[in-house]
């Protein structure tokens, strides 16, 4: 079922709310204002919005970056301590995919409660899923990284399908919706920008990694990754590493033949534990990243925040 014939079924007086509300917020923008005007729409739309649910709130966050003030968005997870890989979706995340009119979720094998729970709820919603949509020549193969959110063609992708989606919901939001995206993809160019720096500076470091959620951002930086595979593998998976494997890995931080370890710290754990001291005796800088987003901070600021803290890292070695 599409989300236009989901949105027919809303009141009149509904969709007239929201149409108040955004023709607000488009006349401030044809005052000059149109970055925050979009996202200044008035009070009544919160009466009124489009709803949009996200496995994450990284993916909660680049949905209502597009939608702004016309949606309602619900992040099933959003905080930063919650490992995705493990959670466990409740009676109340059942309910709150039955009233979705949107889910985004990653996909991938990375979120599969969303999928389950959305098919249980008896939802209608348009299922987004950013996998399918992803940008990343990565993706190709069966050993697909499905963290595409540090890929931002894929975050790309993401946007203009959002946008899309939230037209057919709503058509005559569609050029709310087409600006706001807009502003997030000039964003999004930016750290493309910033991107092609660190790849100018330190292209062809050597780095350790714990896992392979940030692969696909430092493959773009021309990053190398020195971890055996059967570590960074055997942690995602949260399998037993073996003392070999687990020795190979430690003498890449004692001969200091990396520049530096990027941690994932939202999943550590006692062998995660060791690699970051063997890092930190070493001398050898940590970069920490995380799956969902720190609070305080939308996806650009936090992306841009992590390559910042990655150039600086690998700069200074």
């Amino acid at each position: 079922m599409t989300l236009t014939s989901l949105w027919t079924r809303r009141s009149s007086t509904q969709a007239a709310k929201i149409t108040g509300a955004l023709a607000g917020t488009l006349l401030l923008a044809g005052c000059g204002a149109q970055n925050s005007a979009a996202g200044d729409a008035s009070a009544s739309a919160s009466e009124a919005r489009v709803t949009v649910v996200a496995s994450t709130n990284v993916w909660g966050d680049v949905a209502e970056s597009v939608g702004g003030e016309a949606v309602e968005v619900t992040s099933i997870i959003s905080d930063p301590s919650q490992d995705p890989h493990s959670f466990e979706a409740s009676s109340t995340t059942l309910l709150t995919l039955s009233k979705a009119d949107l889910v985004v979720q990653n996909g991938g094998g990375y979120d599969d409660f969303m999928q389950r729970m959305t098919d249980s709820s008896g939802s209608e919603a348009t299922v987004l899923t950013a996998v399918d949509l992803a940008g990343s020549t990565a993706l190709d193969s069966e050993d697909a990284n499905e963290h595409v959110w540090y890929d931002l063609a894929s975050v790309e992708r993401m946007t203009d399908a959002i946008a899309r989606e939230l037209a057919r919901a709503y058509p005559d939001g569609a050029q709310h919706f087409s600006a706001r995206a807009a502003d997030l993809k000039r964003d999004l160019a930016g750290l493309r920008k910033q991107v092609a720096e660190v790849h100018t500076r330190v292209a062809g470091s050597r780095i350790g990694i714990t896992e392979p959620v940030p692969l696909l951002l430092t493959e773009a930086c021309g990053l190398l990754d020195a971890t055996p595979p059967d570590f960074s593998e055997a942690v995602e998976e949260g399998d037993d590493v073996s003392p070999a494997v687990l020795k190979e890995t430690l003498d890449l931080y004692a001969d200091r033949s990396v520049s530096a370890l990027v941690l994932n710290e939202q999943t550590s754990g006692p062998i995660t534990e060791k690699v970051e001291a063997a890092a930190r005796e070493a001398g050898v800088p940590v970069v920490a990243v995380t799956e969902t987003l720190p609070a305080g901070l939308g996806y650009v600021e936090w992306m841009g925040d992590t390559l910042s803290r990655l150039r600086a890292a690998l700069e200074g070695q």
